[in-house]
Protein backbone atom coordinates (compact mmCIF):
# COMPACT_ATOMS: atom_id res chain seq x y z
CA UNK A 1 0.00 0.00 0.00
CA UNK A 2 1.66 3.17 -0.32
CA UNK A 3 0.87 6.12 2.08
CA UNK A 4 -2.26 7.27 1.18
CA UNK A 5 -3.82 3.44 1.39
CA UNK A 6 -2.34 2.85 4.71
CA UNK A 7 -3.47 6.18 6.45
CA UNK A 8 -7.03 5.38 5.33
CA UNK A 9 -6.39 1.53 6.35
CA UNK A 10 -5.35 2.51 9.63
CA UNK A 11 -8.23 5.53 10.34
CA UNK A 12 -10.90 3.01 9.21
CA UNK A 13 -9.29 0.18 11.55
CA UNK A 14 -9.65 2.59 14.77
CA UNK A 15 -13.27 3.64 13.63
CA UNK A 16 -14.35 0.60 12.95
CA UNK A 17 -12.47 -0.39 16.13
CA UNK A 18 -14.81 1.87 18.21
CA UNK A 19 -17.74 -0.39 19.02
CA UNK A 20 -15.16 -3.15 20.49
CA UNK A 21 -13.63 -0.93 22.74
CA UNK A 22 -16.12 1.61 23.99
CA UNK A 23 -19.32 0.87 26.25
CA UNK A 24 -22.55 1.33 23.76
CA UNK A 25 -24.84 4.12 23.64
CA UNK A 26 -27.64 1.85 25.78
CA UNK A 27 -25.07 1.55 28.90
CA UNK A 28 -26.45 2.81 31.74
CA UNK A 29 -25.43 5.86 32.45
CA UNK A 30 -26.97 6.15 28.50
CA UNK A 31 -26.08 9.69 28.42
CA UNK A 32 -22.29 9.80 29.75
CA UNK A 33 -21.68 7.16 27.10
CA UNK A 34 -23.44 8.85 24.25
CA UNK A 35 -21.19 12.13 25.02
CA UNK A 36 -18.19 10.00 25.06
CA UNK A 37 -18.99 8.23 21.69
CA UNK A 38 -20.82 11.70 20.35
CA UNK A 39 -16.94 13.00 21.05
CA UNK A 40 -15.03 10.17 19.57
CA UNK A 41 -17.08 8.75 16.65
CA UNK A 42 -16.90 12.33 15.53
CA UNK A 43 -13.28 11.60 13.99
CA UNK A 44 -10.96 13.48 12.74
CA UNK A 45 -7.06 12.72 10.92
CA UNK A 46 -6.84 9.76 13.73
CA UNK A 47 -2.98 11.38 13.76
CA UNK A 48 -2.31 9.37 17.46
CA UNK A 49 -3.84 5.82 17.49
CA UNK A 50 -2.38 5.79 13.49
CA UNK A 51 1.18 6.67 15.04
CA UNK A 52 0.78 3.70 17.03
CA UNK A 53 -0.54 1.43 14.60
CA UNK A 54 2.62 2.54 12.01
CA UNK A 55 5.44 2.35 14.88
CA UNK A 56 4.10 -0.93 15.74
CA UNK A 57 4.40 -2.14 12.13
CA UNK A 58 7.62 -0.16 11.42
CA UNK A 59 9.26 -2.16 14.93
CA UNK A 60 7.63 -5.69 13.46
CA UNK A 61 5.20 -6.14 16.95
CA UNK A 62 3.98 -9.60 17.86
CA UNK A 63 0.87 -8.47 19.12
CA UNK A 64 -1.94 -6.20 18.05
CA UNK A 65 -1.30 -2.67 18.79
CA UNK A 66 -4.91 -2.08 18.01
CA UNK A 67 -5.89 -1.42 22.03
CA UNK A 68 -2.86 1.02 22.67
CA UNK A 69 -4.47 2.56 19.92
CA UNK A 70 -7.67 3.14 20.93
CA UNK A 71 -6.65 4.19 24.55
CA UNK A 72 -4.01 6.81 22.71
CA UNK A 73 -7.69 8.24 20.84
CA UNK A 74 -9.66 7.96 24.19
CA UNK A 75 -7.05 10.28 25.67
CA UNK A 76 -6.67 12.48 23.24
CA UNK A 77 -10.79 13.10 22.78
CA UNK A 78 -10.62 13.65 26.33
CA UNK A 79 -8.18 16.43 26.32
CA UNK A 80 -10.30 17.84 23.46
CA UNK A 81 -13.19 18.01 25.12
CA UNK A 82 -12.11 19.82 28.16
CA UNK A 83 -9.81 22.08 26.10
CA UNK A 84 -12.98 23.23 24.71
CA UNK A 85 -15.08 23.79 27.98
CA UNK A 86 -16.30 27.51 28.62
CA UNK A 87 -14.00 27.96 31.69
CA UNK A 88 -10.74 26.85 28.90
CA UNK A 89 -11.50 27.89 25.20
CA UNK A 90 -15.28 27.40 24.81
CA UNK A 91 -14.83 26.26 21.82
CA UNK A 92 -18.13 25.68 19.62
CA UNK A 93 -17.19 23.29 16.91
CA UNK A 94 -14.75 20.00 17.21
CA UNK A 95 -14.19 17.69 14.31
CA UNK A 96 -16.95 19.27 12.18
CA UNK A 97 -19.57 19.19 15.03
CA UNK A 98 -20.69 20.86 18.13
CA UNK A 99 -18.49 20.61 20.85
CA UNK A 100 -19.52 18.09 23.51
CA UNK A 101 -20.50 20.70 25.90
CA UNK A 102 -23.04 22.93 23.46
CA UNK A 103 -24.47 19.50 22.13
CA UNK A 104 -25.02 17.55 25.48
CA UNK A 105 -24.34 20.26 28.55
CA UNK A 106 -21.11 21.37 30.63
CA UNK A 107 -21.88 18.38 33.18
CA UNK A 108 -21.88 15.69 31.06
CA UNK A 109 -18.87 16.99 28.92
CA UNK A 110 -16.78 17.21 32.05
CA UNK A 111 -17.57 13.57 33.48
CA UNK A 112 -17.58 12.23 29.57
CA UNK A 113 -13.62 13.30 29.49
CA UNK A 114 -13.03 12.09 32.98
CA UNK A 115 -14.55 8.80 31.85
CA UNK A 116 -12.80 8.79 28.09
CA UNK A 117 -9.31 9.77 30.38
CA UNK A 118 -10.09 6.31 32.79
CA UNK A 119 -11.23 3.82 30.24
CA UNK A 120 -7.93 4.48 28.17
CA UNK A 121 -6.15 3.08 30.80
CA UNK A 122 -8.61 0.75 31.68
CA UNK A 123 -7.71 -0.55 28.26
CA UNK A 124 -4.37 -1.17 28.67
CA UNK A 125 -4.67 -2.89 31.28
CA UNK A 126 -7.03 -5.51 30.50
CA UNK A 127 -6.19 -5.81 26.96
CA UNK A 128 -2.38 -6.27 28.08
CA UNK A 129 -2.80 -8.43 31.33
CA UNK A 130 -1.19 -11.78 30.36
CA UNK A 131 1.83 -9.42 29.05
CA UNK A 132 2.59 -7.39 32.82
CA UNK A 133 5.42 -5.53 31.35
CA UNK A 134 4.07 -4.36 28.25
CA UNK A 135 1.27 -2.87 30.21
CA UNK A 136 3.06 -1.51 32.77
CA UNK A 137 5.23 0.22 30.18
CA UNK A 138 2.43 1.82 27.81
CA UNK A 139 0.80 2.61 31.17
CA UNK A 140 3.58 4.68 32.53
CA UNK A 141 4.00 6.12 28.89
CA UNK A 142 0.88 7.29 28.41
CA UNK A 143 0.64 8.59 31.67
CA UNK A 144 3.88 10.36 31.86
CA UNK A 145 2.65 12.15 28.78
CA UNK A 146 -0.53 13.02 29.81
CA UNK A 147 0.18 13.87 33.57
CA UNK A 148 1.42 17.25 34.71
CA UNK A 149 4.31 17.46 33.05
CA UNK A 150 3.41 16.76 29.84
CA UNK A 151 -0.22 17.46 28.27
CA UNK A 152 -2.02 19.29 31.71
CA UNK A 153 0.81 21.11 32.07
CA UNK A 154 1.11 22.37 28.21
CA UNK A 155 -2.34 23.43 29.51
CA UNK A 156 -1.75 25.22 32.35
CA UNK A 157 0.91 26.96 30.94
CA UNK A 158 -1.03 27.64 28.05
CA UNK A 159 -3.77 29.34 30.37
CA UNK A 160 -1.16 31.06 32.49
CA UNK A 161 0.68 32.67 28.86
CA UNK A 162 -2.78 34.17 28.62
CA UNK A 163 -1.59 36.52 31.18
CA UNK A 164 1.45 37.42 30.10
CA UNK A 165 3.93 39.08 27.87
CA UNK A 166 4.59 37.06 24.70
CA UNK A 167 7.61 34.86 25.50
CA UNK A 168 8.82 32.64 22.83
CA UNK A 169 10.70 30.22 25.22
CA UNK A 170 7.40 29.46 27.01
CA UNK A 171 5.35 28.61 23.82
CA UNK A 172 7.51 25.84 22.97
CA UNK A 173 7.02 24.60 26.02
CA UNK A 174 3.42 24.45 25.78
CA UNK A 175 4.21 23.15 22.52
CA UNK A 176 5.68 20.34 22.99
CA UNK A 177 4.18 19.43 25.93
CA UNK A 178 0.52 19.89 25.47
CA UNK A 179 0.54 18.31 21.74
CA UNK A 180 4.30 16.79 21.58
CA UNK A 181 3.93 14.61 24.63
CA UNK A 182 1.21 12.61 23.55
CA UNK A 183 2.47 12.28 19.55
CA UNK A 184 5.88 10.80 20.99
CA UNK A 185 3.63 8.72 23.69
CA UNK A 186 1.65 6.84 20.73
CA UNK A 187 5.09 5.89 18.90
CA UNK A 188 6.58 4.65 21.70
CA UNK A 189 3.91 2.80 22.62
CA UNK A 190 3.48 1.35 19.33
CA UNK A 191 7.32 0.39 19.09
CA UNK A 192 6.99 -1.46 22.13
CA UNK A 193 4.61 -3.59 20.75
CA UNK A 194 8.09 -5.37 18.84
CA UNK A 195 11.78 -4.65 19.72
CA UNK A 196 13.03 -1.29 19.44
CA UNK A 197 17.03 -0.94 20.55
CA UNK A 198 17.44 2.24 23.27
CA UNK A 199 19.27 4.03 20.04
CA UNK A 200 15.93 3.84 18.26
CA UNK A 201 13.97 4.71 20.83
CA UNK A 202 16.16 7.71 21.27
CA UNK A 203 15.62 8.63 17.10
CA UNK A 204 11.58 7.89 17.77
CA UNK A 205 11.26 10.95 20.63
CA UNK A 206 13.26 12.89 18.25
CA UNK A 207 10.85 11.98 15.51
CA UNK A 208 8.14 12.82 17.74
CA UNK A 209 9.21 15.79 19.32
CA UNK A 210 9.89 17.62 15.86
CA UNK A 211 6.78 16.24 14.44
CA UNK A 212 4.61 17.61 17.17
CA UNK A 213 6.25 20.84 16.99
CA UNK A 214 5.72 21.18 13.46
CA UNK A 215 2.07 19.90 13.77
CA UNK A 216 1.16 22.54 16.25
CA UNK A 217 2.77 25.46 14.57
CA UNK A 218 1.20 24.32 11.04
CA UNK A 219 -1.98 24.65 13.53
CA UNK A 220 -1.33 28.15 14.58
CA UNK A 221 -0.76 29.30 11.14
CA UNK A 222 -4.37 27.39 10.08
CA UNK A 223 -6.04 29.34 12.96
CA UNK A 224 -5.39 32.08 10.86
CA UNK A 225 -5.18 31.24 7.29
CA UNK A 226 -7.81 28.79 6.79
CA UNK A 227 -11.42 28.42 7.09
CA UNK A 228 -14.05 26.75 10.01
CA UNK A 229 -15.30 24.98 7.02
CA UNK A 230 -12.19 23.54 6.24
CA UNK A 231 -10.57 22.62 9.71
CA UNK A 232 -13.57 21.57 11.02
CA UNK A 233 -13.66 24.25 14.16
CA UNK A 234 -13.41 27.65 14.61
CA UNK A 235 -11.13 29.91 13.31
CA UNK A 236 -9.80 33.06 14.52
CA UNK A 237 -10.31 31.69 17.92
CA UNK A 238 -6.68 32.30 19.38
CA UNK A 239 -6.79 36.27 17.67
CA UNK A 240 -10.10 35.89 19.64
CA UNK A 241 -8.87 35.01 22.93
CA UNK A 242 -5.58 36.58 22.36
CA UNK A 243 -3.48 33.78 22.79
CA UNK A 244 -0.05 33.79 21.76
CA UNK A 245 0.87 31.44 19.01
CA UNK A 246 3.92 31.19 16.70
CA UNK A 247 1.77 33.64 14.61
CA UNK A 248 1.32 36.34 16.93
CA UNK A 249 5.21 35.49 18.32
CA UNK A 250 7.07 35.47 15.10
CA UNK A 251 4.69 36.43 12.26
CA UNK A 252 3.46 34.46 9.04
CA UNK A 253 6.89 34.05 7.38
CA UNK A 254 9.28 32.53 10.08
CA UNK A 255 6.35 30.70 11.44
CA UNK A 256 6.13 28.58 8.11
CA UNK A 257 9.79 28.57 8.31
CA UNK A 258 9.49 26.93 11.54
CA UNK A 259 7.30 24.45 10.36
CA UNK A 260 9.15 23.60 7.50
CA UNK A 261 12.58 23.30 9.77
CA UNK A 262 10.70 20.67 12.14
CA UNK A 263 9.60 18.64 9.15
CA UNK A 264 13.20 18.71 8.05
CA UNK A 265 14.32 17.72 11.52
CA UNK A 266 11.40 14.97 11.50
CA UNK A 267 12.80 13.41 8.55
CA UNK A 268 16.18 12.87 9.55
CA UNK A 269 15.13 11.62 12.61
CA UNK A 270 13.55 8.50 10.76
CA UNK A 271 16.36 8.32 9.03
CA UNK A 272 18.31 6.85 12.31
CA UNK A 273 16.04 4.23 11.74
CA UNK A 274 18.65 2.81 9.20
CA UNK A 275 17.34 -0.57 8.93
CA UNK A 276 13.57 -0.04 9.34
CA UNK A 277 10.94 1.06 7.13
CA UNK A 278 10.02 4.40 7.61
CA UNK A 279 8.58 5.67 4.61
CA UNK A 280 5.36 6.02 6.05
CA UNK A 281 7.15 8.14 8.92
CA UNK A 282 8.79 10.52 7.00
CA UNK A 283 5.51 11.01 4.47
CA UNK A 284 3.14 11.66 6.94
CA UNK A 285 5.65 14.92 8.26
CA UNK A 286 5.82 15.99 5.03
CA UNK A 287 1.48 15.62 4.48
CA UNK A 288 1.39 17.56 7.59
CA UNK A 289 3.27 20.06 7.21
CA UNK A 290 1.73 21.03 3.28
CA UNK A 291 -1.42 21.17 5.36
CA UNK A 292 -1.00 24.86 5.03
CA UNK A 293 -2.29 26.00 1.80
Amino acid sequence: MDFKEKLAHWQQEVDAALPEFLPGSETRPARLHQAMLYSLEAGGKRLRPVLVLAAAETFSATRSALPAALAVECLHTYSLIHDDLPCMDDGELRRGRPTCHRQFDEATAVLAGDALLTHAFALLATHYADTPELAATCVAELAAAAGSTGLIGGQMEDIEMEERAADAAALDYIHRHKTGALITAALLIGARHGNPRPGELAALREFGDHLGLAFQIVDDLLDVTSTTEALGKTTGADQALKKNTYVSIHGLARTRAAARHHTAEAIRACRRLQDRPTDFFQALAARLETRVQ
